[in-house]
């Protein structure tokens, strides 16, 4: 056994590092950084190439990603550290056991300091090669494994999208209009509903104003432009998510003080399709949650709108709890006529999502706006129909979610079965077995 310090040498950074903001999607020279991904961007700027000896072992100081690089690179970010492995040290078989290590698991730390204590077992570098080329071997197998698990997920992701497309062109149950012709019945049409919905919307507005005491000038929503949009079902019509909303609102635009205990705090990755994950909810005090309320209050049949982060992800508030939202989540007051999980499946659906991605601006820290967000057309099918289709879709969507299920319970497997075989390999002296 050797001092973690022995075997790796700290590497100079010999050169600037690169901010995010300043990351290109394709240049001559990627970008390493702290992300789980390899490669987080690109730069063509020399200035931050790294010129050192390679290869080279990269440690995020916050996430404990460990990456292996053998090529030219930029550093990006800081709390990256670079290790050259000393002599007598295969490049490779530092990296395994780097991402062996049993590091603190406190989230966002200073993990470095733990991670040189350590010691690592040092064979002789021809039996490092030897136990490296086993763990590749074993670790194949697990990737083959997980490879094939992405693409029934990836898949199941583009079923889901399928059914959403087919739901908001009319395609995925009968037409009210043609079942109405066929049965000799009236019917509401979309432009009817929308009628009565304008109507709700502003006596929302008026009633809001009485109750705060808030003397606003009531703003007539922007009607959609619809020359470019496809030609709907007939019965259906375009409406804007201005004009179904009468109230759209975000939280704050800076990070509030938690507590350990209190009322949860959701950012724009706890909003989700299926639901609000509480699980990895921060805590505000009741206190502060009142004064953030008097902005942006979410409540039950509110929609969550995510706006910073993965935009235009939306889920309708179900959890009767008090919880509040950061700026990244919009939170959306419907008028009381249109079908609540009908506008979450076609907000979600391509045709919304891909509004809701030319609509967010900004490179590092991008946003898709309130001003914005009200412009996205949404179809607007007859109630009755808004009803069949979210039975349909829920239907549909059963099916992959039990199959996601499965999936994610096989994944998280296989990610135990990696950590085992590095574990193995270096802490219960597996180096002795391998081959």
């Amino acid at each position: 056994m050797v001092a973690f310090e022995r075997a790796a040498v700290p590497q100079s950074d010999r050169g600037k590092r690169i901010k995010q903001r300043d990351y290109l999607p394709e240049g001559r020279i990627p970008v390493i950084d702290q992300g789980q991904s390899h490669i987080g961007g690109y730069t063509n700027d020399d200035d931050f190439a790294f010129d050192g000896e390679l290869p080279v072992v990269l440690f995020g100081d916050h996430t404990r990603a460990v990456k292996l690089v053998d090529h030219r690179f930029a550093v990006g970010a800081d709390g990256v550290k670079i290790f050259r492995p000393a002599d007598g040290v295969r490049a490779k078989y530092l990296y395994y056991w780097m991402k062996s290590a049993r590091l603190p698991d406190r989230g966002y730390g200073r993990h470095y300091q733990f991670l040189r204590q350590l010691s690592l077992p040092m064979p002789e570098p021809t039996r490092q090669d030897d136990i490296v080329a086993e763990i590749e071997k074993q670790v194949s197998r697990v990737d083959e494994t997980v490879g094939n698990l992405k693409r029934v997920k990836a898949n199941i992701e583009r079923y889901k999208a399928s059914v959403l497309k087919a739901a908001v062109e009319g395609q995925l149950v009968p037409i009210e209009a043609e079942l109405a012709r066929r049965e000799g019945r009236s019917f509401e049409s979309g432009e009817q509903l929308f009628g009565r919905m304008f109507a709700e919307r502003r006596a929302a507005w008026d009633e809001k104003a009485a109750t705060t005491g808030r003397n606003r000038k009531y703003v007539e929503p922007r009607p959609p432009e619809v020359a470019n949009l496809p030609v709907l079902p007939k019965g259906w019509a375009w409406a804007t998510l201005g004009q179904l909303a009468w109230s759209v609102r975000d939280g704050p635009h800076y990070s509030p003080k938690y507590v350990d205990q209190g009322i949860p705090f959701i950012t724009g990755g706890q909003v989700r399709p299926e639901g609000i994950d509480f699980s990895t909810a921060k805590f505000i005090s009741p206190e502060l949650h009142g004064e953030l309320s008097r902005r942006c209050k979410p409540e039950l049949g509110d929609m969550l709108y995510t706006k910073g982060g993965t935009t235009g992800i939306a889920r309708v508030n179900t959890d009767g709890r008090e919880f509040n939202v950061w700026v990244h989540v919009a939170v959306l007051k419907l008028v009381p006529s249109i079908h609540r999980f009908y506008l979450q499946h076609a907000l979600n659906s391509p045709h919304c999502f891909r509004q809701a991605k030319r609509y967010t601006h900004g490179v590092g820290n991008q946003d898709l706006g309130l001003t914005r967000m009200v412009w996205i057309t949404v179809p607007l099918p007859p109630l009755v129909e808004q009803e069949r289709i979210v039975s349909e879709i829920d239907r549909c969507l059963s099916i992959t979610a039990e199959i996601g299920r499965e999936l994610r319970t096989e994944l998280q497997r296989a990610e135990r079965l990696r950590h085992a075989i590095l574990a193995r390999a270096f802490h219960e002296n597996l180096g002795a077995r391998l081959v």
